[in-house]
């Protein structure tokens, strides 16, 4: 199978996550863009901020349009992690390739075990500024360093943290993770190392339209048959990582 046609395969499939499920999908873009495609894993962290910052905002102006955006508490929670995901984006470019991948399997292992969960009641809407900073800030830690938006963590903290409606959860981390994912770009700006751009750029198209399909698909199937299904290929995919660092 052609280089291409599997950068569209994996495009659409991380679009189609992040439009449904809010997050998720770009915990796959970086073992996508390894395995599959023959990036390093320092120049596949940063080629998927490039996506995970296109598609997101995609998807966040689709959640936007029909009112699923908390624009004050999403600006508080990703304005924390604009720090955190500058300086961690431009130490990762230092970090043994081993080093990554070993903490991207573990990240992609605890998403896994987040979406088996059951789902957390919807609590009544109320902004805890204090909370909302701390978890940004981890979160854009963890943006910077892994190259991942990140919203497998921030869809259940804006819920069970900050008291927001699931739907509006989903919307606003799409908020959280475009203004955390651009910030560790701008950090890796010349870091990259080769980025090959003809695979990079398929691969972001198949994944923006994904996300509208994802957006549309969400209407249709219950997000926790998604979050379950998605769940099961992150665990085989964490493992697998995990194996390939230990051999």
């Amino acid at each position: 199978m052609s280089v291409l046609i599997l950068a569209l395969i994996a495009g659409a499939v991380i679009g189609l996550a992040l439009g449904a499920l809010g997050g998720g999908g770009s915990v796959l873009a970086v073992p996508a863009l390894i395995y599959l495609l023959g990036f390093s894993p320092a120049s596949a962290t940063t080629a998927s901020l490039i996506i995970v910052t296109a598609t997101s905002a995609t998807a966040l102006y689709a959640h936007a349009r029909d009112g699923n955006v908390a624009w004050k508490v999403g600006t508080l929670f990703a304005a924390a992690g604009i720090v955190p995901a500058f300086l961690a984006g431009a130490a990762a470019g230092y970090l043994p390739a081993a080093v990554l991948t070993g903490a991207f399997s573990v990240v992609a292992a605890l998403a896994a075990l987040r979406m088996l969960r059951p789902a957390m009641s919807e609590p009544p809407e109320r902004v805890r500024p204090v909370k909302a900073v701390g978890t940004g800030v981890g979160l854009g830690a963890v943006t910077g360093f892994l190259g991942v938006g990140g919203g497998f963590l921030a869809v259940p903290a804006l819920v069970g943290v900050l008291g927001l409606r699931m739907k509006q959860a989903v919307g606003t981390s799409l908020l959280v993770i475009t203004v955390n994912s651009l910030a560790a770009l701008t950090a890796r700006t010349g870091t990259g190392g080769d980025l090959r751009w003809e695979v990079i750029a398929p691969f972001t198209g198949a994944a923006i339209l994904g996300a509208w399909d994802g957006k549309r698909l969400a209407s249709k199937i219950t997000g926790q048959a998604l979050q379950r299904v998605f769940a099961f290929v992150l665990l085989a995919v964490a493992a697998l990582m995990l194996i390939d660092v230990i051999l």
